[in-house]
């Protein structure tokens, strides 16, 4: 008797699976789902911005003039950790394209921000300043060191695609004004 209710069981749970299965199959082809859809959402980054450029110690870098089909996806500030920037973008081609500055030390901002890329001889005059090529494994970037901050552009989109970010950098502040007393 044993020997039997454990073949049925077995037998049951077999049955069990095949329609489980059979539902899982008619949900997946009943219920419409759009693949084409891109599911990384479009993020408005100008309040973050204003903010950064109001209380960072150095000008602010962000886009000016690139146009629509450059996505930004995520912005990022954080003051109590050197200040930090982060804005990120997906390029026309759907490369990840970031722009991201600190006061940190720059030796380990930019080892962090790139992934462990690694400094080329090669550089960039954009816009009258003088970027340094980092190659990595997961992320190239263009550095730049000026006015107390070091910013870097990565990404895996290709150079050509970094340094059309890094041209469009606007970089500011926005001193914040006392407050008369009245």
């Amino acid at each position: 008797m044993a020997g039997r209710t454990g073949k049925q069981t077995v037998r049951n749970m077999l049955l069990s699976m095949a329609v489980i299965g059979m539902v899982v199959a008619a949900i997946y082809v009943f219920i419409p789902h759009d693949e084409s859809e891109d599911p990384v959402e479009r993020v408005d980054y100008r309040v973050e911005l204003l903010t950064a450029r109001r209380a960072a110690a150095y000008p602010v870098a962000a886009p000016k003039g690139l146009p629509a089909s450059w996505k930004p996806t995520s912005v990022r500030y954080n003051g109590a950790a050197h200040d930090s920037w982060h804005l990120g973008f997906l390029d026309p081609a759907g490369e990840y394209v970031a722009v991201k500055q600190s006061t940190g030390k720059p030796s380990e901002f930019i080892d962090e921000a790139t992934q462990k890329a690694r400094k080329t001889d090669a550089t960039e005059k954009i816009a009258g300043k003088t970027w340094q090529r980092y190659k990595g494994t997961r992320y190239d970037a263009l550095v730049l060191q000026d006015k107390g901050a070091t910013t870097v552009v990565l990404g895996t989109a290709p150079f050509d695609q970094l340094s059309t970010m890094a041209e469009s950098l606007e970089m500011k502040r926005t001193p914040v004004e006392p407050v008369k007393a009245g």
